[in-house]
């Protein structure tokens, strides 16, 4: 599974460069603590099953399908997303990459364009990928709130890409979707342990080294 034949690599982010989907997990369960452990384990439940999707739109679906609540005001989904940040940014930033994945970008980036398109909000995720010392390795760092298609099928037009010969490389069926409306190939990280959401024509690996 070697990735010599492709002329460009997406990778999502959380999962898939960096260990950080329980940070996540769990800074969505915290956002919500006041409300009860009930509502906690649902939130992050939610999250688990809905990885990739921007944190803006589960913050809407928490607000309505497990609080009941009215919509969110703006206001409010401002002040949910500078708590999520405060809670995971410096723990994401220092969090340990996902085996192989170092290798892979190091080994690939002076042979071909290297994107992230990811469901965290792109300021943020760039100052992330700038202070992990990654920016350099990326032609591109996209984010929400841009769907992740449509951060896909940017990356190719803007680019010039054929999507015959770009892979992505995602953890979640939103990623799956994404490529699979793009005509992009796709490869799904599943960690050790962790379930398998992806159908069974979907090549696999528990990590990057098989990449590398």
């Amino acid at each position: 599974m070697k990735t010599r034949k492709w002329q460009a690599i997406i990778f999502d982010f959380d999962g898939v460069v960096v260990e950080s989907g329980d940070i996540k997990t769990q800074a969505f369960a915290n956002l919500y603590q006041a409300y009860g452990e009930a509502v906690m384990a649902e939130v992050a439940r939610y999250h688990r099953l809905h990885g990739g999707m921007s944190r803006y739109d589960k913050f809407h679906y928490f607000q309505k399908h497990i609080l009941m609540k009215p919509p969110l005001t703006r206001e409010e989904e401002r002040e949910l997303d500078r708590r999520f940040s405060e809670l995971v940014m410096e723990a994401v930033i220092a969090s340990e990459a996902v085996p192989g994945a170092a290798e892979l970008i190091r080994k690939e980036f002076s042979r071909i364009p290297l994107f992230v398109a990811s469901g965290t909000p792109e300021p943020e995720l760039n100052m992330i990928v700038q202070r992990r010392g990654l920016a350099a390795y990326f032609t591109a760092v996209r984010g929400s709130p841009t769907p992740k298609h449509t951060l896909i099928a940017d990356i190719l037009a803007t680019h010039g890409l054929p999507p015959d010969q770009v892979l992505m490389i995602g953890d979640a069926l939103i990623d799956l979707h994404s490529a699979r409306l793009n005509k992009v190939a796709f490869v799904g990280r599943v960690r050790h342990g962790d379930s398998n959401p992806f159908p069974e024509d979907v090549d696999v690996v528990p990590d990057l080294i098989p990449l590398a």
